[in-house]
Parts: structure tokens; sequence; C-alpha cells
């Protein structure tokens, strides 16, 4: 097994930056905006985007939840293994409010499809987007985009995109991992 460094921590932190100010761009004081990571790890990419936000570009306090889709996958009753949950933090009503889901790799789009799902739970969001730290381009299975992304990666089927994040595994940075 291989390992290549696609970002290192510096990188991350740039591409943070740049992902807030096109935040910015596009809902300027965020009012009617909420932050969704996605469960586990988009969870970690959302709120390093709201400190980020809220402390260096003194933006008002965006609301922030957390999505578990375990439920809702397409694939929960096909593997061998069970798939364990995690928690749904949303403590709002998304009716007529705009959702950015955040999550740390887009691959197939499944995850995302089952976010739409879960989502319309807590009510009908006015717009729904997508933000995603790695965009593997060529592997999706559904017709799903994201609207900001950090950085786009062409890594083939066997090949493993990790984002590590230093409030998990205690650095900042994205490998290919290769089997």
């Amino acid at each position: 097994m291989s390992q290549k460094v696609l970002l290192t921590a510096k990188e991350v932190t740039i591409i943070l930056h740049r992902l807030a100010c096109q935040l910015i761009e596009k809902h300027l004081d965020f009012s009617d905006t909420i932050f969704v990571g996605i469960q586990p790890r988009g969870v970690f990419l959302a709120e390093r985007l709201k400190e980020i936000l809220e402390k260096e570009y003194q933006t008002p306090e965006i609301q922030l939840g957390y999505l578990d889709i375990t439920f809702f996958r397409d694939d929960f009753r096909r593997t061998e293994k069970p798939l364990e949950a995690n928690k749904t933090k949303i403590n709002f009503i998304v009716e007529n409010k705009k959702v950015i889901f955040i999550d740390d790799v887009l691959f197939t789009g499944r995850s995302i499809r089952s976010a739409l799902t879960a989502i319309q739970s807590f009510g009908r969001p006015s717009e729904i987007e997508l933000l995603v730290l790695i965009d593997r381009r060529f592997s999706r299975n559904l017709p799903i985009q994201p609207d900001y992304r950090g950085r786009q990666v062409d890594a083939i089927n066997n090949e493993k995109v990790k984002v590590s994040w230093k409030e998990n595994e205690g650095e900042d940075g994205v490998y290919l991992i290769t089997s």
C-alpha cells in the first residue's frame, strides 16, 4: 500500500480560506443560510469553515447542523457488516432556508443523494448547495456535482482519497492511498 500527499496542511488552509470567500460572495450575511455537515467526516470541514467565517471574516453566527445519513443509504441492507450510525444534530427548521451540505470527499454521489432524502425530515429548504473539499470527478454514479470544491482529484476506483483533520488525526492533509 502506497500513500501520496495530495494536499499539505498549508494547502488545506489556503483552500479553506478560498472556499470561505466563495461562500461570502454568494451568501453575504448568511442570514438565510444553514451549514449541514454530513456525518461523520463532513463535520470537521463544516466546523472549520464556520470558525474561519466567524472569526477571520467577522460573519454573524452561522447555524450549523450535523446530518447522519446511515439509514437513508441505498446500500444500508446490502453490506455484510452492520453500519454504525452517527448523531444527527439539527436544532432548527430548514424550511425556506438555503442549505449548504458540506462533506470532505464527493465520490459516487450516493451519500449526497441520501442527504437530500434525510434533510426533508427538517423542512423544505428553498435551495440546497454542495461544498466538498475533494471532488473525485470520474467516479460518479449519480448526476451530482458540487457548487464549491476545494480540489478535483482524478483517482481510479482502487485508489482511496483520505482527508485527515488536525481535530481528529492530529494534522491536516489529503492523501491518495493505493492498495
